[in-house]
């Protein structure tokens, strides 16, 4: 019953009540990220949600779009801006995604939506994340997130999947409340301790 409706009738009421009062807080950080970013507050990026359906996932825009002399995006530790490291320090970045919950793209609780080009690159097992809505947060996010290898981390989504419960969430949501004031385990460059998953896949074959 839990996971069929009533999930989904608490994901958009709290989104919904969220986005009303953090609303004064949500125009502030566009204004200012709309300013450093010339005119472009949001990142907007498809991913792969339930049944591997693509949405466009909604973040706040922390990396400006310097390149370098032959048009290549410079990497991300040296395109990311001072105010868009306050905000992935914060998490704020991921407040956007209230409106992907809102839509039913995503919920509060489950497997993170990752890059569509790693698809391919699932083990059989691992294919369950996709089963269900993903999430602003989920199990491996408060296990260790960025810090995590990707064999641990897909393990916990799959492990989410098969015992997820309102207790569970509960717990998920307040160890996510306290990672946040703590900001522990948070990375602002994931880059710089984990590579992307379809590198470390071919690198293993």
């Amino acid at each position: 019953m839990y996971t069929l409706f009533i999930k989904r009738i608490l994901d958009f009421s709290a989104a919904l009540m969220l986005l009303l009062l953090i609303a004064p807080v949500f125009l502030l950080i566009t204004c200012f990220l709309a300013i450093v970013n010339h005119g472009k507050p949001f990142f907007v990026q498809k991913r792969p949600g339930k049944n591997e359906k693509i949405f466009s996932i909604i973040k706040f825009k922390t990396m400006n779009d310097r390149s370098d002399d032959r048009g290549n995006l410079l990497p991300d530790k040296d395109r990311l801006t001072i105010i868009g490291s306050f905000v992935r320090k914060t998490s704020f970045d991921e407040l956007p995604q209230l409106i992907n919950v809102l839509k039913g793209e995503m919920s509060f609780i489950g497997p993170r939506p990752l890059l569509i080009r790693y698809l391919p690159y699932y083990r059989e097992n691992e294919r369950v994340r996709h089963s269900i809505r993903p999430g602003i947060t989920g199990l491996a996010q408060v296990s260790g997130r960025n810090l995590l290898n990707w064999n641990d981390r897909l393990a916990l989504d799959v492990t989410y999947v098969e015992n997820r419960s309102f207790l569970l969430d509960f717990k998920i949501v307040l160890r996510t409340i306290k990672n946040i004031i703590t900001s522990k385990d948070i990375v602002v460059d994931p880059e710089s301790v984990l590579m992307n998953l379809d590198d470390e896949r071919r690198a293993e074959e």
